[in-house]
């Protein structure tokens, strides 16, 4: 079929500009309605009886000098409103967004990012996507990073620091403006990450790589600790148990540590009780098997998945929870609220992490520039469930 097509320049105002000869002979009135329409129709999905596939190959990409032709302003002015880069009258604006959205048009990314050398694109790695505490740190770091026209481009390393160094690398050769990163491994993730330091500005979270690699940002897992095993203390429990996650992790060595350093407050013996393996639920399961028979009022685990694991276990076993043992675990997840009992955990400030992190990529100098590294530590949570509140104690509380 052949489709009305009009050579040369658009009017800036609505109406009649012309005829050209269609199907069959007959005349068509070219106006501004009628250009908009075949725009309309060119990208819609098409349907018996309506404009063939062959118009879409007709109709070129709509451009900033059509969107300043249709608004009637300079291709500088149209340019200007739709990057937001220097401030334009508020009526301007709005004629010239009503304009672009008119004729359906789309920024060409390819070239904005040539021009300006920027991809508006930030890379994040993370080291098991199957954890749901990370589901929910990603959907609050797109957010964050999405507020200030950036892109997240996500790739997983499944626990894996050669596959992480990998990711890395691919990353970096689509050319990101910034990498975020939770890292594998505190030794093994080091030389990667300090790479990729010294090429794009790059921010830790969760887990660090040692001091003056990147800057980080992570919840102060001592605290987090602290609050525990004050809680425990409290309610009375003598004889915890630490479980736990081997390997240099340093969430897992941090929390690891800080039970150590705190639990012979409620018994000498306590910081000698550790059983380590790694965060899950398979984990969790069978590090009760390694410690109920000593029998410990109380199970500190290093995460909610090890947790969940334990009380599954001990459910099995018929061990009451938490009236002859307690657990606790570490990040708040969804499930844990979910457990049964419902799990007294440590809250992460998922939506602070996230805010942090994107201001720290916002203030990280360009690479080669002189800047000091900066470590910031969040406040955690204690949230209060069944799973460790005695009888007559409130089930749900948080300390802080």
């Amino acid at each position: 079929m052949d489709w009305p097509v009009v050579n040369g320049s658009i009017p800036a105002r609505p109406g009649v500009f012309g005829t050209k000869s269609g199907r069959c002979g007959k005349e068509i009135q070219l106006s501004w309605d009628n250009v908009c329409r075949t725009f309309q129709q060119a990208y819609a999905p098409s349907d018996p009886g309506g404009p063939s596939e062959g118009i879409r190959e007709t109709v070129a990409e709509v451009t900033l000098k059509d969107v300043a032709l249709a608004s009637g302003c300079s291709i500088a002015t149209v340019s200007r409103v739709l990057a937001g880069t220097r401030p334009v009258g508020a009526e301007t604006a709005r004629t010239v967004r009503e304009a672009a959205e008119r004729l359906g048009y789309r920024p060409n990314q390819v070239a904005r990012a040539l021009r300006s050398r920027s991809t508006g694109t930030v890379g994040l790695v993370l080291p098991q996507i199957t954890n749901p505490f990370f589901p929910s740190l990603v959907r609050e770091l797109e957010h964050a990073l999405h507020a200030e026209g950036r892109a997240v481009l996500l790739a997983d390393c499944d626990d894996d620091p050669v596959t992480e160094a990998a990711r890395i690398g691919v990353l970096l050769g689509r050319r990101v403006d910034a990498l975020l990163l939770i890292p594998v491994d505190e030794r093994r993730s080091r030389e990667a990450v300090a790479s990729a330091a010294a090429q794009v500005p790059l921010v830790l979270l969760d887990r660090g790589c040692g001091p003056g690699i990147a800057d980080s940002v992570a919840v102060d897992n001592a605290a987090g600790m602290a609050l525990v095993l004050d809680h425990l203390a409290a309610t009375g429990r003598r004889r915890p148990c630490f479980i736990g996650a081997a390997g240099t992790a340093s969430a897992a060595v941090e929390r690891r540590a800080a039970y150590e350093a705190g639990a012979a407050a409620l018994d000498p013996a306590a910081p000698g009780r550790v059983e380590l393996g790694d965060f899950s639920v398979e984990w969790g399961r069978a590090a009760v098997d390694r410690v109920w028979p000593s029998r410990p009022d109380a199970l500190i685990c290093a995460n909610d998945l090890i947790a969940a694991g334990a009380l599954q276990r001990l459910r099995q076993l018929g061990a009451d929870v938490p009236g002859e043992v307690a657990v606790t675990g570490f990040d708040d997840i969804p499930l844990a609220g979910l457990a049964d009992p419902a799990l007294t955990t440590v809250r992460q400030p998922v939506g602070e992490l996230a805010a942090e992190a994107a201001r720290l990529l916002s203030r990280r100098p360009s690479p080669g520039e002189p800047g000091p590294r900066r470590t910031v530590r969040l406040a955690p949570q204690l949230v209060v469930r069944a799973s460790s509140a005695p009888a007559g104690v409130p089930r749900v509380a948080d300390c802080f």
